[in-house]
């Protein structure tokens, strides 16, 4: 999907041409050159709106991690930059919780961490439909979380028989807990990738006062 407002100024880069990426100094967003200052600011502010509102939550299980992902995933080419905006904003959120942030095991955190960066790779359906994108990564994201988590929940603790009836009564059990956990996907993901079609305007804008 193409991004109104696209310069002369805004280079168009191939998908494949990677030494035409790597030389231009830039990450690309459908096609589009972007500063690597500008990137670099949006990854702070992507980072900074998922450690408020993870801390801020009106809602238990209402947070802008999935939401976050999705956006850097269709923002930055690089995937391990685009990782690592989740990846940071949960770490250093958990900082200021209680007890660190703790999960139990070392086992438990990976996977949590994983089901809040697998957004990422959900990125290029957010750059084609900015709408439809979100809407369709936010719910996978939010269910493929509420499933992986239990279930490593069901595996790795003693709280559950290792049935197939243990396994149901952990997910009926967790069900209270995500109840809200789709809206706040849908809604912090819709809010941030819309977002989107601002990029190429703010980004020259951007230029313009670098330059300046």
């Amino acid at each position: 999907m193409s991004i109104p407002g696209h310069s002369p100024e805004n280079v168009s880069l191939s998908a494949g041409s990677m030494a035409e990426r790597r030389g231009s100094g830039a990450f690309g967003l459908d096609g589009h050159k972007l500063p690597v200052g500008f990137l670099c600011l949006a990854w702070g502010v992507l980072v900074g709106i998922g450690i408020l509102g993870r801390l801020w939550q009106p809602v238990y299980g209402v947070s802008p991690l999935i939401g976050i992902g999705l956006c850097a995933g269709a923002l930055f080419a690089n995937r391990f930059v685009a990782a690592s905006v989740p990846v940071i904003a949960l770490a250093a959120s958990n900082l200021a919780l209680p007890g660190g942030g703790s999960y139990g095991s070392w086992t438990m955190a990976a996977i949590i961490y994983a089901a809040f960066t697998w957004p990422v790779l959900m990125g290029s359906l957010v750059r084609r439909s900015h709408v439809w994108g979100a809407l369709g990564g936010a719910l996978a994201g939010s269910l493929v979380f509420y499933l992986t988590t239990n279930f490593a929940h069901w595996w790795l603790t003693a709280d559950y028989p290792h049935t197939a009836s243990g396994l149901v009564e952990c997910y009926v059990a967790a069900l209270p807990f995500y109840r809200w956990t789709p809206v706040g996907d849908l809604v912090w993901s819709l809010g941030l990738t819309s977002g989107l079609a601002f990029v190429p305007a703010l980004a020259r804008r951007f230029r313009g006062v670098e330059v300046a």
